[in-house]
């Protein structure tokens, strides 16, 4: 019997339930421009938007141990960029060993599990108010990157609040302006 096993993108002996910054991008399945679109080079979103909007920040109400900002979150039409912080309470650290996020094991607290439950909750959402169950919402991965420095974190929240203005000349976009 042949098993399809898909390869991680995550860094193998990382520990993603220790407290820190990371960068996430999340697409659409198919690149679908659902979520909003750019209007004078602002954001005006969908329902499908604005449930991803509410299902990003319910995250921090749901799990103490993450942070977010709205200045370090945007909803693109066809993906979203955030910033998501896991912070230190205690307790939650001192659990069982096993920190490291194998295929169909999720890891409470850790990055992938986060993700796949924001994912799961507005793809629901989604579904509900467009009557589709069960449709895909999402790309099946994620990217996702470790700010390690304040540097870093500056660049990644210019990149995240001037992404709209870039909007017309992403290559997911159907509109947008030939290369120059």
């Amino acid at each position: 019997m042949h098993r399809h096993h898909r390869r991680s993108i995550r860094l193998k002996a990382y520990d993603y339930t220790q407290p820190g910054a990371y960068f996430v991008t999340l697409c659409t399945h198919r690149h679908v421009p659902l979520f909003s679109r750019v209007v004078d080079g602002d954001m005006v979103l969908t329902p499908f938007g604005e449930i991803v909007r509410e299902e990003w920040f319910k995250t921090a109400c749901v799990r103490p141990y993450v942070v977010l900002h709205e200045d370090e979150f945007v909803v693109m039409p066809n993906h979203i960029h955030g910033i998501l912080w896991i912070v230190d309470v205690g307790a939650r650290r001192r659990r069982a060993p096993t920190t490291h996020e194998q295929f169909g094991r999720p890891v409470s607290g850790s990055l992938p599990t986060i993700i796949r439950a924001f994912k799961s909750a507005a793809t629901r959402r989604i579904n509900a108010l467009r009557g589709t169950p069960g449709a895909r919402v999402w790309q099946r991965n994620y990217y996702e990157h470790i700010i390690r420095n304040e540097r870093a974190l500056d660049a990644i929240r210019r990149y995240i609040v001037y992404n709209p203005a870039h909007w017309c000349l992403d290559r997911y976009n159907p509109h947008a302006s030939p290369s120059v």
